[in-house]
């Protein structure tokens, strides 16, 4: 079976509610429900409730860009996986670089966040990526393979129907340069390598595995072509409605 590309805009913080509201309506509107691609949106928490509203029923996606690992408890300030579940939401952004490497959020801790997602039904989408010294260096399947060992301990097979995984690599979010396509197919290749040993040939080939790092609609279509890449992690570039339908538009082979 073919796998449809999922394509997911990453709105970080930026926006205002009614912004996001309009985007979402005028993205509801234009999105064709034939569409070669899957579509999502990761809003900030405060506008989830009113663009879930909004999109119900449509097909797109929606997000939440972090949850804590637990239920409930004295933790000002965090959002909870039910609570997010509740108002609408079927995916959550796990891991993703900036909640590493500026929140200084552990492997440990995004293993239990993926357990406190599943355990509700939410879809985990888990960022992995290198630093550029990393890469420069030459570690970066060795720090991707320890990243990916961490984040799914515990994880059965089962529950990996569930996962998404976006491969970021740190230096090209946000920074204008992006890994070259080959460059991303090859730690794409490597990931389902890894799931293949951890899991099984099915489960690799069958995971939706995204790149995000500087995706723009004039590199969307050749990021996309390559064989291993199933998806989209994007940006800057989707909180702008025009570009981020290039982008899905690319995705589809259009």
């Amino acid at each position: 079976m073919v796998k449809k590309p999922f394509i997911v805009g990453n709105w970080k913080m930026n926006l205002t509610l009614s912004e996001g509201v309009e985007f979402a309506k005028s993205l509801k509107s234009k999105l064709n429900r034939k569409n070669e691609t899957i579509c999502g949106i990761c809003p900030p928490f405060v506008f989830l409730r009113d663009i879930c509203s909004v999109l119900e029923s449509s097909g797109i996606c929606i997000a939440a860009q972090n949850i804590h690992s637990d239920k409930n408890g004295a933790y000002t300030g965090e959002v909870s996986a039910p609570m997010i579940k509740e108002i609408g939401c079927t995916h959550v952004l796990i891991g993703h670089s900036e909640r590493r490497h500026i929140f200084g959020e552990t492997d440990s801790f995004i293993n239990a966040k993926i357990k406190a997602a599943l355990s509700v039904n939410l879809k985990p989408i888990l960022c992995v990526g290198e630093k550029l010294n990393e890469r420069e260096e030459g570690r970066t399947e060795y720090v991707i393979k320890n990243q990916l060992k961490e984040d799914l301990k515990g994880i059965s097979a089962d529950q990996t129907k569930e996962l998404v995984i976006a491969y970021e690599p740190v230096w090209a979010i946000g920074t204008g340069r992006t890994a070259l396509p080959e460059q991303a197919n090859e730690v794409h290749l490597f990931i389902r390598d890894f799931l293949t040993n951890e899991y099984s040939r099915d489960i690799a080939s069958s995971m939706c595995i995204q790149y995000g790092g500087s995706v723009k609609p004039e590199n969307a279509r050749e990021l996309m072509a390559q064989p291993a890449i199933d998806g989209l992690l994007v940006g800057g570039a989707s909180i702008k409605l025009e570009s981020f339908l290039k982008i899905i538009e690319a995705a589809s082979g259009n």
